[in-house]
């Protein structure tokens, strides 16, 4: 306790009217500052900044996943956009920040594993954000166990636990994510603990309201880190609907005050964290505003609303695609790649391997790449003129319009012939006339999917257009499927019979667009006439563009490849894998992902007691033997449906998950079940060991425990920071697991 008096000397304010003096009365007395200062929780706090700040720019080389994330965070720095279907982008926005701090430049080649970062390269600043968030880890942690009403020796022992955990020191010092969803995870459990213990007995005072707040407020930047926060913040969604469910029961509450709380938590759990989500976007988005290496993926609306690439193209061509118009046309899918409708001089082959015949008419294909074959004339069917009058006659919603290709001047058809890979679709071809009983059908109405209005205009871009074959309904549409050689490889184009629904593959925009202006073919094809001005960026809303983001971040899917270090779900639980993280070529020093042995098989042995434990004293209590009283019994349900909860639910969903796994994966839940050690421990203490000569000896047991995790600790310590450099014989006796891969260089 520190005490802070300043004494004011009485004067005597003659002259002054009696309210003044009223109001300075206070003068009187001396003005006392009080500050209460927990002692253990500063020494944690330091104990955690040394732990996880000591020699953070070594090594000064990169370190696993940092060659992943170390991308996004140059193309920050550079202002390009990206897309990384691993999760939400305020993680990576907050190492971006971090180089920011250090004065990146963006300017590093990310390319490989262990290569040496150049000067211009501020790894200590990377690295600082995550270290910060693994340090204070350990002071959340210790506040957890308080705020659930244990001692402030167990919480003292959770925080060291934390501190000790080679696995978290090592994911917390390299520029990582887990640790900052970590961070943002027990902040959360922190700030919803405090409010409900401000719950009963100061409802909406400050306090409670901020604490409230922060709950939501840590729960969306869980999830704006990486997915996982979800597991999480569902968890504590599902805590706060029982508290509100019981809240709903007491009667001592008047209705409006009921009322008023649900509004509340609405407020900071829903409304506030799915703002927050929002505004991740909406900030990464005003960030990247350049084109980038992942433009394709994108619609072209999106493109156009970048910096550079497509919008650099598409700037000042026509916005309205009248009859005349030259045109490509991008399938909105975007699946298994972006292409182009597209045409060539080849025909399909007279028959196919499987003896099926062809039209033998002229190609169409969906081409992955921008080309000359890929112009296409809008032509109106009842004139044959192939330019854009004067002034231009814009095509609508239902108008009946020719495709005319641009280089071959044959048009887009399609007939009762099977198409060659979908044999029960129609073909799709450039119509040639071989003076035999089969005419040109080559009348396609346009049906504008995403149109305000019937009389709605064909827009550059904007507009996503379904082409309705007139003679027999077909929609043309993108199988996926790749052609053969006579086909170049190129995608399959069909025509399906009319169905229900708008899916992606019947889907075309403009991407490129000029008016007409000669007949002349060879004058056509190097058209490049652009009368009006048309800015797409201001046509697309954030809320267009995030959806888009979104949607793609949620079904992009990398192929997984098998890689060295992943592992599955059992394997985690007793670490029977691990992760070489960075290795020296010449001194052999190397960083690893390896747990604390001996406490993560306490955390199974704390789990699987106080399962048994739980299960023991609900059987009994369903006999109306109460072995423990009611109050230790709330507490031991409620801690352990946290902590058994949270590891439960950070944990068994990577079961269902067809993605490749790493042991990091498992530490948010590892975390959790940290947490329930010492609440299993005091529990024992206090409710089984009831002479004092078991108390002592259960005492004694637990320092050596401790004193065993500190040893296991400083032993893994040259493979958690990297040095000292260890010797082959000594690192081979690190080596406690047949499975662990520990790297030993040839002498």
């Amino acid at each position: 306790m520190v005490t802070a008096a300043v004494f004011f000397s009485h004067f005597a304010f003659r002259g002054l009217n009696k309210p003044l003096c009223r109001m300075l009365e206070f003068l009187k007395q001396p003005v006392v500052v009080t500050a209460e200062i927990n002692v253990n929780l500063v020494a944690l706090t330091v104990m955690g900044l040394v732990n996880r700040l000591w020699a953070l720019s070594y090594p000064r080389a990169v370190v696993f996943d940092e060659v992943y994330y170390g991308q996004f965070v140059s193309l920050y720095m550079k202002r390009i956009f990206f897309v990384d279907d691993s999760g939400p982008p305020f993680g990576h926005m907050l190492l971006a920040f971090g180089g920011y701090l250090g004065g990146f430049d963006g300017n590093f080649l990310w390319n490989r594993i262990g290569a040496e970062y150049s000067m211009n390269v501020p790894v200590w600043s990377l690295r600082l954000l995550p270290a910060l968030s693994g340090a204070l880890c350990v002071p959340l942690a210790y506040q957890i166990l308080v705020e659930l009403h244990f001692s402030h020796c167990a919480a003292f022992g959770a925080a060291l636990l934390i501190l000790f955990e080679n696995s978290l020191i090592t994911q917390s010092r390299l520029m990582l994510l887990e640790s900052v969803l970590i961070f943002f995870v027990l902040l959360a459990i922190l700030s919803y603990l405090k409010f409900y213990n401000l719950q009963k007995c100061s409802p909406f005072t400050a306090g409670w309201w901020f604490w409230l707040l922060l709950t939501g407020v840590a729960c969306s930047c869980a999830v704006g880190v990486k997915y996982m926060g979800l597991f999480t913040y569902m968890l504590l969604l599902a805590i706060a609907g029982v508290h509100s469910w019981h809240l709903i029961g007491d009667q001592t509450l008047s209705n409006v005050s009921v009322l008023c709380h649900l509004l509340a938590r609405g407020l900071a759990l829903v409304v506030i964290p799915v703002a927050m989500y929002l505004s991740f976007f909406y900030v990464h988005l005003t960030l990247l505003y350049r084109s980038g290496p992942h433009d394709q993926i994108m619609t072209s609306a999106f493109q156009a609303s970048l910096e550079g690439g497509l919008a650099r193209i598409t700037q000042g061509q026509p916005l309205e695609v009248a009859y005349g118009s030259q045109i490509t046309l991008r399938n909105v899918l975007g699946k298994p790649m972006p292409c182009w409708l597209h045409s060539h001089k080849n025909t399909y082959p007279i028959r196919y391997e499987n003896g099926r015949g062809s039209s033998h008419q002229q190609q169409v294909t969906c081409y992955p790449f921008k080309d000359v074959n890929n112009w296409w004339i809008v032509k109106d069917p009842g004139m044959q003129q192939l330019v854009v009058s004067n002034p231009p006659r814009p095509v609508r919603h239902g108008h009946i319009v020719q495709l005319v290709h641009g280089i071959t001047t044959r048009y887009l058809n399609t007939h009762d012939v099977a198409a060659p890979l979908s044999p029960h679709s129609q073909e799709i071809s450039c119509y040639v006339d071989y003076n035999i009983s089969m005419p040109a059908q080559s009348l396609w109405r346009v049906e504008i999917v995403n149109r305000e209005s019937d009389t709605d205009v064909w827009k550059t871009i904007l507009s996503e257009v379904r082409f309705v074959h007139v003679n027999t309904s077909a929609v043309l549409k993108l199988s996926g499927a790749s052609l053969p050689e006579w086909g170049y490889r190129q995608l399959e184009i069909i025509g399906e019979k009319l169905s229900k629904g708008y899916h992606q593959s019947m889907l075309w925009n403009v991407e490129e667009h000029r008016y007409g202006k000669s007949q002349e073919q060879k004058e056509r094809e190097v058209e490049l006439h652009s009368p009006t001005q048309a800015d797409i960026s201001k046509n697309l809303s954030f809320m267009a563009r995030f959806t888009e983001l979104q949607w793609k971040i949620l079904t992009l899917k990398n192929e997984d490849t098998e890689h060295k270090y992943s592992s599955s779900p059992l394997d985690w639980i007793t670490m029977d894998t691990n992760i070489a993280y960075w290795f020296h070529p010449i001194s052999g020093a190397q960083i690893h992902l390896i747990g604390n042995v001996l406490t993560w098989a306490s955390a199974n042995v704390a789990t699987l007691v106080y399962v048994c434990l739980f299960l023991w004293y609900l059987l009994r209590r369903r006999r109306k033997i109460c072995d423990i009283p009611e109050d230790a019994w709330g507490l031991w349900v409620s801690a352990g449906g946290l902590c058994v909860g949270g590891w439960a639910v950070n944990y068994l969903p990577f079961f269902m998950m067809e993605k490749t796994l790493f042991l990091y994966h498992y530490l948010p839940a590892l975390t959790f079940q940290i947490l329930l050690i010492p609440v299993v421990l005091q529990h024992l203490t206090d409710h089984l060991c009831r002479s004092q000569l078991r108390k002592s000896v259960f005492s004694a047991l637990m320092v050596a425990w401790f004193s065993s995790i500190y040893l296991v600790y400083r032993t893994f310590s040259p493979l958690t920071y990297g040095e000292p450099t260890l010797s082959a014989a000594e690192l081979r006796a690190l080596r406690w697991k047949e499975s662990w891969d520990i790297l030993i260089r040839k002498q």
